[in-house]
C-alpha cells in the first residue's frame, strides 16, 4: 500500500498564522491553487484544517468539512519533494479516521480527471467514483470536470 515511515509525523490544527507556509506549498504544486481567502473561509467556517508535519517540517495539509453524518474532503496536498513516498496515503488515512471519529459514515471528494496520481491514491484506499461535476475546475483551456468519489467509513 504505502511506504513504512521511520520518521516522526504529526497532524496539528491549522491556524491563520500558518497560511503563508501552506500557500507556499499550494502555489508550488497547483496550476490553479486555493487562495488565502479559500483557506481563511475554511478556518472561519470551522472546517477541520490540519497541517501535516514530518520531523517538524510542514510537508502537507488537509481540509475536511463535516456535516451531519457525512464528510467532504476539500483539499489534501503534499509538497512536491515529499510526493510518492507514502505521505499522501498516511494523511488520507488520518483524515478518514478523524471523519469517522467525528461521526461521519461517508466521505466525499472531487478530483480532476487529469490528476491520475490522485485518482490512484483514492482508489487504493477504497474510494469509488459516484458522479461527475461538469466544468467544476478552472483549467488552461477553460474548465475541467470533477470526478466525485466516495468511501463508506
Amino acid at each position: 500500500m504505502s511506504a513504512v515511515f521511520k520518521s516522526e509525523f504529526e497532524l496539528l490544527p491549522m491556524a491563520e498564522a500558518d497560511l503563508p507556509a501552506v500557500l507556499e506549498i499550494e502555489n508550488a504544486i497547483y496550476a490553479f491553487p486555493w487562495t488565502a481567502g479559500n483557506f481563511r473561509d475554511s478556518l472561519a467556517a470551522g472546517y477541520r484544517c490540519w497541517l501535516y508535519l514530518c520531523e517538524g517540517a510542514l510537508i502537507g495539509y488537509a481540509v475536511l468539512m463535516l456535516a451531519a453524518d457525512e464528510a467532504h474532503l476539500l483539499n489534501l496536498s503534499i509538497a512536491a519533494p515529499y510526493q510518492r513516498q507514502g505521505h499522501g496515503s498516511l494523511l488520507l488515512q488520518r483524515v478518514c479516521e478523524a471523519a469517522r471519529a467525528a461521526g461521519a459514515h461517508l466521505i466525499f471528494l472531487e478530483v480532476r480527471p487529469s490528476n491520475a496520481a490522485g485518482m490512484r491514491l483514492y482508489r487504493r484506499h477504497g474510494f469509488q467514483r459516484v458522479g461527475l461535476r461538469r466544468d467544476y475546475y478552472p483549467a488552461q483551456a477553460g474548465r475541467e470536470d470533477a470526478l466525485i468519489y466516495s468511501l463508506p467509513l
